[in-house]
């Protein structure tokens, strides 16, 4: 049972990198032709904060790509899996609250974002991670 659970953490916490690196892989035209491109990411930025004021939507294009990279690349090599899952929730859970008042509650539940804040959350509750720089430190 203890190896079972070892395997899940460090499935979901590869999973949750490996979706905040790819955002913002695409966002920097690293998939290629599958990418959105930064352009369009700002825009999307625009949409989805549509209550802010338009000046600040560079800025939360910016700070949203610098904190998903920050967290993605912790999330991989495994350091602070407490507090940086904490933040990738909260993050999460902000962006789905965002889409929600933007485009309705449908948006966020379509992409999951529910679903990704939540697995963040459940990833930061536990005591030990296994497989993690933190673990070699």
């Amino acid at each position: 049972m203890k190896i079972q659970q070892d395997i899940a953490v460090f499935l979901l916490r590869i999973a949750l990198s490996a979706g905040f690196l790819s955002a913002t892989a695409s966002r920097l035209n690293l998939w290629g032709s599958q990418s959105s491109g930064w352009k369009n990411f700002v825009h999307y930025t625009a949409e989805t904060n549509s209550f802010l004021p338009q000046y600040l939507v560079p800025a939360i294009a910016v700070l949203s790509t610098v904190a998903e990279l920050s967290i993605g690349i912790l999330l991989l090599v495994g350091y602070r899996i407490n507090k940086v899952s904490l933040c990738a929730s909260i993050l999460t859970l902000l962006f789905a609250v965002a889409m929600s008042i933007s485009f309705g509650v449908k948006e966020p539940l379509d992409y999951s974002a529910f679903v990704f804040s939540a697995g963040a959350f459940l990833l930061s509750t536990f005591s030990h991670y296994k497989w993690t720089l933190e673990q070699l430190l």
